[in-house]
């Protein structure tokens, strides 16, 4: 029999919380039979929802949490201050234990500090990074750091080499994921002081395969499994990413409804539009690991409807069963023994 995987869930993080989350719930209990799900949110909100889960009902245990931390709260404040909060004590849930994995849809700025509080970071990491698997021509890559560290050092750049290296292989089965940097050019010696300095450390490391620098007009090719870049940098990335995904789509649909030819051919071409249209869904590729802390976390999309926040579980699930946090602790002892960082 398989082992059974109990993920912590934040029932309150997200614009379409709880009703969006406890759909995603039943959806992945019904696909993963020896998994369980601990429930963290007001109790008296989350029971009267569970009443459709039949047979599924066992395997939910609800969990007390009467305070919520919104988007409108400081985050560090929050975290502190609201200790009887779903994200707090779902963290701490698997802190202590009793969860493999923790997942939320909740505010960014307090499940990564949060996640440093209550989780710890990994020893040798600087800071936790958010990675968020992204869908390319040639297969999907990850884009590593995507908004966790707007300021970052070049040995940071580094460790989010090695962090989504080990990612992409135990937890997406690249058998040798290609790390490249995100630059303005090709050439080594591009790019401003951070960069450059970056490029040099990971040139010189041995535990995941550097690739060199990658140009943002190269990313979407697939070509290199991992891309690294500073938080800033890679927010914007994503931030223009999704919006163009959205604009392409819309622009081909106006295209095919403008004329009678259009309409006919879109009408052809349904199924194939349909497979682009969910090949570049944000849905389909669940959340955000937040790799560098000492569990398995995962942000889901604020926005998440109910099948994304499943995507998220299952997304959780795979690096629960895959080893990655032991893999990437060792992989980390090994980098640090070996550059300077």
């Amino acid at each position: 029999m398989a082992a059974q995987t109990v993920l912590a869930v934040d029932a309150m993080g997200g614009d379409n919380a709880p009703g969006c989350v406890i759909e995603g719930v039943k959806m992945y209990l019904e696909a993963h039979a020896q998994s369980c799900v601990r429930l963290f949110g007001p109790a008296q909100t989350l029971e009267p929802l569970l009443g459709s889960f039949g047979a599924l009902r066992p395997r939910v245990s609800v969990c007390d949490a009467p305070e919520v931390i919104g988007m409108e709260d400081e985050p560090m404040l929050a975290v502190r201050r609201k200790q009887n909060s779903s994200l707090v004590l779902g963290l701490k849930d698997v802190k202590a234990g009793a969860s493999h994995a923790f997942v939320s849809a909740g505010s960014t700025g307090a499940l990564f500090l949060g996640g440093m509080v209550v989780l710890r970071l990994l020893e040798g990491v600087s800071r936790p990074a958010l990675a968020p698997v992204l869908p390319g021509l040639n297969g999907s890559f990850l884009l590593i750091d995507s908004g966790a560290n707007a300021d970052c050092q070049p040995g940071y750049l580094n460790q989010f080499g090695l962090m989504g290296s080990v990612y992409m292989n135990r937890v997406e089965g690249v058998k040798k994921p290609k790390v490249g940097l995100i630059n303005i050019g090709v050439e080594s010696e591009k790019g401003n002081k951070l960069y450059k300095e970056a490029h040099a450390l990971m040139s010189a490391q041995k535990q995941y395969a550097f690739a060199g620098n990658l140009e943002a007009r190269d990313i979407p090719n697939g070509d290199v499994q991992v891309a690294v870049c500073d938080g800033f940098t890679g927010n914007v990335v994503l931030k223009y990413t999704e919006g163009f995904a959205k604009f392409m789509l819309k622009t081909i649909k106006g295209e095919m409804m403008s004329s009678l030819r259009g309409k006919i051919g879109g009408l052809l071409l349904k199924g194939s539009f349909a497979n682009i249209k969910k090949r570049l869904s944000s849905d389909e590729y669940g959340g955000a690991p937040l790799l560098g802390v000492d569990g398995a976390v995962v942000k889901a999309h604020g926005s998440s409807g109910g099948y994304a926040f499943f995507k998220a579980l299952e997304q959780a699930e795979r690096m629960v069963t895959s080893g990655m946090t032991d893999t990437l602790r060792q992989g980390l002892r090994e980098i640090n023994n070996n550059t300077e960082v």
